[in-house]
């Protein structure tokens, strides 16, 4: 992705750090946060350091090279009871995103198939970063095939970030949104804020002003009035896990975007790698939904005037809040599912022939 006119990845590694854009600071401070641990990487994931599906599948793979590389000893047992513990402090930071279990067992899988602690460990640094480069053309690949549905003068409208910021570079639902402006499309963006963490007013807003694609911040419950007025002709979301019949895990608010868009007969589509789908999960009903901290929706931060960054409250302190940072979109109401094998009919039947085949 561009920022300042320089071209970075959201999430890399060079042994033993692994390095990532600091999102909880964006948009006011472009900061690179160095984990020099693997407990330290899933501190980051946890706390949203990085955050977005398949960039955590990245951190997590470079968490478990990094639980290797710390490794010590050379026996190869007890190598990988370490690694087994690295798996499990890594996997529970954030238990929604299928791409977290993904990124870890594919360096683990890699790894343990190497019978000497030493080759092994190089072999999980390598295996991270094949991950990482594969994320990032799927994601490539995702942005030609979306491109494909989007129309030269439309509006689209984005709820939270999946763009380059949410994956390892380009993103999922912003790919097809870069390509569309590189092949010189006339868009414009109507951009979701999406509360209660913000991440469409302050991450794909500042995505889209570094790209200079035109774009404008909109209010979460804004959607509705500009969808009705005729200014949506696209909806675009990323997904954090999809089950086998379709169904869609996404953050909170997804749903009602893709019901408005449904009642007023504009196309809602989701853009996701095929690793985002759960070949275990039968339905969106069987999709663990995380409850983060409820001083999310009781607080919210801020640059002053001061350029300090600042945390306030905004809700009477006798009042608690209940905070789900995932909804589930059925699938009746998914126009496609953008992948980097093409678009899929959001049906069992064609996601196993491609999931599975």
């Amino acid at each position: 992705m561009l920022v300042n006119n320089q071209s970075y990845r959201t999430v890399w590694m060079q042994d033993p750090s692994v390095y990532m854009i600091n999102q909880q600071l964006l948009p006011h401070r472009f900061e690179i946060y160095e984990s020099k641990n693997h407990l330290q990487t899933a501190d980051a994931i946890r706390s949203m350091i990085v955050r977005g599906a398949p960039a955590i599948g990245a951190a997590g793979a470079f968490g478990i090279a990094q639980a290797a590389s710390e490794f010590t000893g050379k026996d190869f047992d007890n190598f990988k009871i370490h690694l087994k513990k690295a798996e499990h402090v890594l996997k529970s930071a954030r238990p929604t995103a299928n791409d977290l279990f993904y990124g870890v067992d594919f360096v683990m899988k890699k790894t343990f198939d190497n019978f000497d602690a030493g080759i092994a460990k190089k072999y999980a640094v390598n295996a991270a970063n094949e991950y990482a480069d594969w994320n990032a053309e799927l994601c490539r690949q995702i942005g030609e095939h979306g491109n494909k549905l989007i129309k030269n003068g439309q509006n689209i409208l984005t709820h939270c970030n999946a763009g380059a910021l949410a994956c390892v570079d380009f993103g999922t639902a912003l790919s097809p949104i870069r390509i569309a402006h590189y092949n010189k499309k006339n868009i414009f963006v109507y951009v979701d804020e999406t509360r209660p963490r913000n991440q469409g007013a302050s991450l794909t807003a500042w995505e889209l002003a570094q790209e200079k694609i035109n774009h404008v911040i909109i209010a979460d419950n804004a959607a509705g009035f500009f969808m009705k007025n005729g200014k949506i002709d696209f909806v675009i979301v990323g997904a954090d896990r999809i089950a086998m019949n379709g169904d869609v895990a996404n953050k909170i608010g997804t749903y009602e975007k893709a019901v408005l868009a449904k009642e007023n007969n504009i196309p809602f589509y989701v853009a996701a790698p095929l690793s985002t789908f759960d070949a275990k999960c039968s339905s969106g009903n069987e999709i663990p939904i995380e409850e983060r901290h409820e001083d999310e929706i009781l607080f919210m931060s801020g640059m002053d005037e001061n350029s300090e960054i600042k945390k306030i409250r905004i809700a009477p302190i006798e009042s608690s809040a209940k905070n789900p940072a995932f909804d589930i979109t059925p699938a009746k109401y998914i126009t496609g599912i953008i992948t980097e094998k093409g678009v899929l009919n959001p049906v069992k039947e064609e996601i196993e022939g491609f999931v599975t085949g």
